[in-house]
C-alpha cells in the first residue's frame, strides 16, 4: 500500500506535469527543459509502477499530451498518435530488446529501423487519392487541431503525392521542424523588430503551426520529415517499416536521410554513438534516436500499452539543457584584458559532462537576461560549445536578490576597469602588469613591429613567465645568461644571442614604443600619428582628451582609452622602469601640431618598387602626414605603381585616381622636404 507521503508526492507530480504540459502544448511557452520534464515524468511513472493504486485517469502517464487549444477545429486521428517510452542508458536498450525478444518468443537478433529523433512538432497528414486534404497536430494523441491552412504553406510538404500506386486514403505521420540556421534568422528578425524571441527551434515550429493567419506561417522556415503512417485504405503498404520510409520517399515526402536498418542491441548502440558524434553537424536539432522493430507483423504481435508502443523506444542523448542554481556571478579576465561575466553554478550534469560554470558572454547580455546570485537558470551545453545560461526561471527567483554591478577594479590585478563607449566589453587597463594578460602583452611587446626582440617567441615567453622570471616588460631587460641557460632548449649561444637582441631593442622609436605598450585601440598608424604630434612621451602622457583628439584619426573613444591607460598607476610604473632599464628614442624633433605637407592625402601602393621596400615607402609617406591604405576607393588620392601592379591599377583608372610611378613618388617626397 502506498503511504500518505507517496500519495502526496504523486498528486504534486501530476499537478506539476499538467502545468508544464499546458505551458508547452497550449501556450507555447515552456519554462523548463525537456530533460527536466522527463525526470519528473519518470518519477511519477516509477511511483505508479510500485503502487498501481495511485494511477488515476487524469495522470499524464495515461495519456499522450495535452488537450487542443480553442480556435482550431478538432480532428480525430484514424489511429492514435502515441508517444514513445524513453531510454537513457545502454542497460535500458538491452532491457527493451530483451522484452521484445521475449514477447516474440525468439532468441534471434531483431532488426530495427533506427532514425534520428527530431526536436520538432508531430503532425498527421491526410492524403486522399494522392491529394493533401487535411493536417492536424497530435493534440492529446486521439484528437488534434486542424492546421491544414498552415501546413499547406510549408514547401517540403507535397500538395499531391507522386506516382500512380497511391492509396485512396492514407495518414502520414511526421515531424515539422525548423533548421538551426532558419531559427537563427527568425530570432534575429524578431530581435530587430523588438518582438519576443523563441526559446528554441522546436518551440518556434510548434508556435508557427498554430497561427490563425497562414501568411505568418508561410514566412517561417518550416520543414517536414515523414516517419510513419496511420490508417491506410485502398492500397497496399510494404511489410517493413524501412520499406514504408522508402515508399514515402518515392511518393515525394521527405524522410530523414540518416535512417538506417540495424540488427540487435549492438547495431542500435553503434547507430546511437554515430549520431551522437554527428549531432552538432546536422542542420537541425535532434535529442536522441528512435529504434522501431522493422517487421510490421512483429509490431502487431508486440502491441501497445496505454501511451506507447511496445515495439519502439526513444534513446535520448545527454540533455543539452538543465536547471540549476547560480551561486555567484564573477568576472574572468581574458588574455586581451576583456572581462567576461561567468555564472558559478551548483554542479549539474548537462550535455554529457558535469557543468559548474557557464558564460554570460558580456555585460549587456548579463543585464538582458538579468542573471543574479540565487536564481534558478536554464543551462545549455551543446557538443563542445562552452556552457551558457539560456534564461532565468523567474517563477523560482528568491524574494531577495540583487542585480550584478559592473566591477570598477580588475579582479586579478586591481587596475581600473573601463567600458568603451558603444561596446559591450569591459576592459582591464593594467595590460602591462595584469597576470591574466601577461603572456599576451609580452608577446605583443616583443613582436616585430613593436620592440622587435628577435628570438623571443611565444614558446620562450611561456617558459619565462611560467618560471617566474618575467612579470612585466621591464623584467626582460634584467634577464641574465645564467637564468636563460637553465631554460629548456636554451644553451650558452642561444642565451647570448637573445640577450644581444634584447640589448639592441633598447634603441627604438617613440611610435614603436607606444605600439609595444598595447594601449587599447592604438595600432601602428595611430602610434605613428601620436609620436609625430607629441614627439615627447611625457607630453603625450600628460595630454588631455581634447588635445589627443587634435591628432588625425583619434576620436573621443580612442582619446578616452589613451588617457585611461596612462592614468593607471601600474602602467606608469612599468613605463618608468623601462626607461630606467635603458629603453630610449630620439626626442629632438619639433612637435608637429600644424598640418604636414601630405596631411589628408591617401595613398595605395601596388606592385614591387625598385629602390625602396613598400614598408619604407609607407614610412616616408606617413612621416609627411600622408596615410597609406590597402584598397583603392573613391577617397584614394594617389595609387603608387611598381612592377606587376595587378587589379588595383584598373580600379584606380576607372575611379579617376591619380597614378604615380616610383620616380614620381620619390620626386613628390623629396620636394616636400625642401
Amino acid at each position: 500500500m502506498a503511504s500518505g507521503s507517496d500519495k502526496a508526492k504523486a498528486a504534486r507530480l501530476r499537478t506539476e506535469l499538467a502545468e508544464h504540459n499546458y505551458r508547452y502544448h497550449v501556450l507555447d511557452d515552456p519554462t523548463i527543459p525537456d530533460a527536466v520534464y522527463d525526470q519528473l515524468y519518470q518519477e511519477l511513472l516509477e511511483l505508479e509502477t510500485r503502487h498501481p493504486e495511485l494511477v488515476v485517469p487524469e495522470s499524464p502517464t495515461q495519456r499522450v499530451g495535452a488537450v487542443p487549444v480553442s480556435g482550431f477545429a478538432e480532428v480525430r486521428h484514424g489511429i492514435p498518435m502515441l508517444s514513445l517510452d524513453n531510454a537513457f542508458s545502454t542497460v535500458d536498450i538491452e532491457n527493451f530488446d530483451r522484452r521484445v525478444r521475449e514477447r516474440l518468443e525468439t532468441d534471434g537478433a531483431i532488426e530495427y529501423s533506427a532514425e534520428p529523433k527530431l526536436d520538432g512538432a508531430a503532425i498527421n497528414l491526410w492524403f486522399e487519392n494522392g491529394e493533401l486534404t487535411r493536417a492536424a497536430t497530435r493534440g492529446d494523441g486521439t484528437v488534434g487541431e486542424d492546421v491544414t491552412h498552415n501546413v499547406r504553406t510549408i514547401r517540403s510538404v507535397p500538395l499531391r503525392l507522386r506516382g500512380k500506386l497511391v492509396p485512396e486514403r492514407i495518414e502520414v505521420r511526421g515531424e515539422i521542424f525548423m533548421t538551426r540556421e532558419g531559427f537563427r534568422r527568425l530570432n534575429e528578425s524578431a530581435r530587430q523588430a523588438g518582438e519576443k524571441l523563441f526559446a528554441n527551434p522546436r518551440n518556434a515550429a510548434a508556435g508557427s503551426l498554430r497561427q490563425l493567419d497562414p501568411r505568418l506561417t508561410a514566412s517561417r522556415p518550416l520543414a517536414l520529415f515523414a516517419y510513419g503512417v496511420g490508417t491506410v485504405t485502398g492500397g497496399a503498404m510494404p511489410e517493413r517499416h524501412s520499406g514504408i520510409l522508402s515508399q514515402l520517399r518515392e511518393w515525394g515526402l521527405p524522410v530523414a536521410p540518416e535512417a538506417e536498418l540495424v540488427t540487435g542491441v549492438s547495431g542500435c548502440l553503434a547507430y546511437y554513438d554515430k549520431m551522437l558524434k554527428k549531432r552538432q553537424e546536422l542542420p537541425y536539432d535532434v535529442d536522441g534516436v528512435v529504434y522501431k522493430v522493422d517487421q510490421l507483423a512483429q509490431q502487431a504481435r508486440l502491441g501497445t500499452v496505454a501511451r506507447a508502443p511496445r515495439w519502439a523506444v526513444a534513446h535520448k542523448f545527454p540533455a543539452e539543457e538543465q536547471l540549476t542554481t547560480v551561486e555567484a556571478v564573477e568576472f574572468q579576465v581574458g588574455r586581451t584584458g576583456v572581462l567576461t561575466p561567468v555564472a558559478r553554478l551548483v554542479p549539474v550534469f548537462v550535455g554529457g559532462v558535469t557543468v559548474s560554470n557557464a558564460t554570460l558572454h558580456n555585460l549587456d547580455e548579463m543585464h538582458r537576461k538579468d542573471v543574479r546570485a540565487g536564481d534558478t537558470v536554464i543551462v545549455r551545453r551543446a557538443g563542445d560549445v562552452i556552457p551558457e545560461v539560456v534564461a532565468v526561471v523567474l517563477d523560482r527567483r528568491p524574494r531577495v536578490t540583487h542585480p550584478v554591478a559592473a566591477p570598477r577594479k580588475c579582479p586579478v590585478c586591481g587596475s581600473a576597469v573601463v567600458r568603451v563607449e558603444g561596446e559591450s566589453a569591459l576592459r582591464c587597463t593594467g595590460g602591462l602588469v595584469c597576470p591574466a594578460q601577461r603572456k599576451e602583452s609580452l608577446r605583443h611587446f616583443a613582436s616585430r613591429r613593436a620592440l622587435n626582440i628577435d628570438g623571443l617567441g611565444s614558446q620562450l615567453i611561456e617558459q619565462l613567465v611560467d618560471a617566474g622570471l618575467v612579470q612585466t616588460p621591464g623584467d626582460l631587460f634584467r634577464l641574465t645568461a645564467t637564468q636563460l641557460e637553465e631554460l629548456e632548449r636554451m644553451g650558452e649561444r642561444s642565451a647570448a644571442k637573445l640577450l644581444g637582441a634584447i640589448e639592441k631593442s633598447k634603441s627604438t622609436t617613440l611610435d614603436r614604443f607606444l605600439y609595444a605598450l598595447g594601449i587599447p585601440e592604438v595600432g601602428e598608424a595611430t602610434s605613428k600619428g601620436l609620436a609625430r604630434h607629441f614627439v615627447k612621451l611625457d607630453a603625450l602622457m600628460g595630454a588631455t582628451e581634447a588635445e589627443l583628439e587634435e591628432v588625425e584619426d583619434v576620436g573621443p573613444v580612442m582619446a578616452a582609452q589613451i588617457t585611461a591607460f596612462f592614468r593607471e598607476p601600474h602602467n606608469g610604473e612599468v613605463i618608468r622602469d623601462l626607461r630606467r632599464q635603458g629603453v630610449h628614442w630620439d626626442e629632438s624633433a619639433k612637435p608637429v601640431a600644424e598640418s604636414l605637407p601630405l596631411k589628408g592625402k591617401i595613398f595605395v601602393i601596388t606592385g614591387t618598387l625598385a629602390d625602396m621596400t613598400r614598408d619604407e615607402a609607407k614610412a616616408r609617406i606617413e612621416a609627411l602626414g600622408g596615410k597609406v591604405t590597402g584598397s583603392v576607393t573613391a577617397k584614394t588620392s594617389y595609387l603608387v605603381v611598381g612592377d606587376s601592379p595587378g587589379s588595383k591599377l584598373a580600379k584606380a583608372e576607372k575611379l579617376g585616381v591619380e597614378i604615380l610611378d616610383e620616380r614620381a613618388l620619390t620626386s613628390m617626397l623629396t620636394s616636400q622636404l625642401r
